[in-house]
């Protein structure tokens, strides 16, 4: 199984959990069931998860309050670490979001080392 990891910026915020806080309580029980499927049975395909690309992969999250909600991710040895998360409001996921999720992604690996 893999641990759970929270992306923080140099500034020691993370963006994902004051994100997670601003939904609703049952928004983020559906989310928080999503993520421990895929943290219990990573890899998995779609419907529940699926590669983005360049290492990226989403959680996705049909909630309660009738939106899409999608957490991106990457695996790093036993850690899936979560970079990004959104409410999807169009049928692609946008390319902001693929761009910062790649810049997160290279600075949780650059921080590592």
């Amino acid at each position: 199984m893999f641990t759970v990891v929270f992306f923080k910026t140099k500034a020691k915020n993370v963006p994902v959990l004051e994100w997670l806080r601003s939904l609703s309580r049952e928004d983020r029980a559906v989310i928080g069931e999503d993520l421990r499927v895929v943290q219990q049975g990573f890899p998995l395909g779609m419907p529940l998860c699926r590669p983005l690309g360049k290492g990226l992969f989403e959680v996705r999250s049909s909630l309660p309050s009738r939106t899409e909600a999608r957490l991106v991710f990457f695996a790093d040895e036993t850690d899936l670490v979560i970079i990004e998360g959104f409410l999807k409001k169009t049928r692609t996921t946008p390319a902001t979001v693929i761009t910062l999720s790649t810049k997160r992604k290279a600075e949780y690996i650059a921080a590592k080392t």
